[in-house]
């Protein structure tokens, strides 16, 4: 087997964990969402073992959920994306710095202006995923009384991502000649105003701040709806997936790299990297041991309220230990509910059960030693199911620690993951050319 392909690794760091129960697994750090100090150990180990990307969620509203859930949950209060990384950014220097940012409750000139502002501070690390937000509670802290419906925000996502990149593109690489002698900062023929008018925006320009580092942050998308996937091919060069089977892998793998290429790209420059929970053991059955002890630690509370957002809709009135009902369609998450839905039918869980899998991680789970997790990352990769993991850990530090202390050593003797950076940037270290300026050529030499 040829030893070629390389994994790409983030670490999904907010949460720290996306197991409700981590705060409360023996030796975790309870605040650690919170907790500056842990989170700049956490990615300085990262960047120790070459990970490509530290990579932010976020989330917009508190009141997500009933107040008994409320009560239990360890993301309540964690820092903003962007001022997060941006601190980080100085005790790093490869790393990739990922932070979430929703084109349904922002503005397009806001978030061209904060990533590149990131991408100039960490000297181009910085990647913007791109979210649509479905969150009914989010919406009432914006101003609205409901959510805005599903494809519609595909729709203005679409436009936003071209005001972003207009407004990115609004300085040549060397607009900014700063010449002393003469008193001449600018060359304004080296300048854009983007003037953009759509259905949705009307921005003037120009952005700023110069040209980021990148040309653009790298771009990533999570959605695997049929308006995500879409968006996904046209825009995305990271997309984050929430496959759990190597088929499903294989299926969302081929189609967005065929979309892609439909429009004249090429296969390599999107990297899909689904989101996977890793539990490490000396043995498979210790493996499974702490993660049958973190399950344990769900409290059923939790566990509703996570299966009930998961769905978008409302089980807790059913028999806990009954079967999953028959679920409608929502205006929420369409991947999300069907991989519910789809997990319920094929190990025919309670919903008691189904609540306590939500709360834990209901995606691509690797629970083994780290030669058999690493067996697992190496058939994805090969045959194309992944270019990588966004890697979950299941409770921090160890949880972190048992990965990048044992599997990360098991994938680099194997020659699938890199034992040193290839460059300073994230697309560099990523494969992903540098965009051209769309509205200036390149000096020739």
């Amino acid at each position: 087997m040829s030893r070629t392909k390389q994994l790409k690794l983030g670490a999904f760091m907010r949460p720290v964990s996306i197991h409700t129960a981590a705060w409360r697994y023996p030796g975790a750090i309870p605040d650690a969402n919170f907790n500056f100090s842990a989170l700049k150990q956490f990615i300085q180990k990262l960047e120790q073992s070459k990970f490509d990307a530290f990579f932010m969620a976020d989330h917009l509203a508190v009141l997500n959920m009933p107040i008994d859930a409320l009560k239990r949950s360890h993301t309540v209060t964690s820092f903003e994306p962007l001022t997060l990384l941006s601190a980080l950014a100085a005790v790093t220097e490869h790393i990739g710095l990922i932070a979430t940012a929703s084109t349904t409750y922002d503005q397009p000139y806001h978030i061209a202006r904060r990533f590149a502002s990131l991408d100039h501070i960490s000297e181009g690390r910085a990647g913007w995923n791109i979210v649509t937000t479905y969150n009914p509670d989010a919406a009432l802290n914006f101003g609205l009384e409901q959510e805005i419906e599903h494809d519609e925000r595909y729709r203005r996502a679409r436009e936003f991502y071209e005001v972003v990149i207009g407004l990115w593109d609004s300085f040549a690489d060397d607009a900014f000649i700063r010449n002393v002698e003469a008193g001449v900062y600018l060359d304004p023929e080296k300048m854009h105003t983007l003037n953009y008018k759509g259905k949705y925006f009307s921005v003037r320009g120009p952005l700023n701040i110069a040209r980021p580092v990148q040309g653009y942050p790298v771009i990533v998308q999570a959605g695997a709806s049929e308006a995500g996937r879409q968006l996904a091919a046209e825009t995305a060069e990271v997309v984050f997936s929430g496959v759990n089977t190597l088929e499903a892998g294989k299926a969302l793998f081929a189609d967005i790299k065929r979309r892609s290429q439909a429009i004249g790209r090429t296969p390599d420059s999107i990297k899909i990297l689904p989101g996977a929970l890793v539990i490490v053991g000396e043995t498979v059955e210790a493996a499974k041991a702490k993660q049958a002890h973190l399950d344990s630690l769900i409290h059923y509370d939790s566990g509703i309220s996570s299966l009930n957002l998961a769905l978008g809709y409302d089980v807790s009135g059913f028999d806990p230990d009954s079967l999953l009902p028959e679920i409608p369609e929502s205006n929420g998450s369409h991947t999300g509910r069907d991989r519910i839905v789809a997990l319920a039918r094929r190990e025919d869980l309670t919903i008691r059960q189904l609540a306590q899998r939500a709360a834990s991680y209901g995606g691509l789970i690797f629970v083994g030693t780290p030669q058999t997790i690493a067996d697992e990352m190496e058939q994805w990769l090969f045959e194309e199911a992944a270019d990588g993991f966004n890697i979950m850990f299941p409770f921090l530090p160890e949880g972190l620690n048992d990965f990048v202390d044992q599997v990360v050593p098991e994938l680099q003797r194997r020659g699938i993951f890199r034992t040193e950076y290839e460059g300073k940037t994230l697309r560099e270290n990523l494969g992903l050319a540098r965009p051209k300026n769309q509205f200036f050529q390149p000096t020739s030499v």
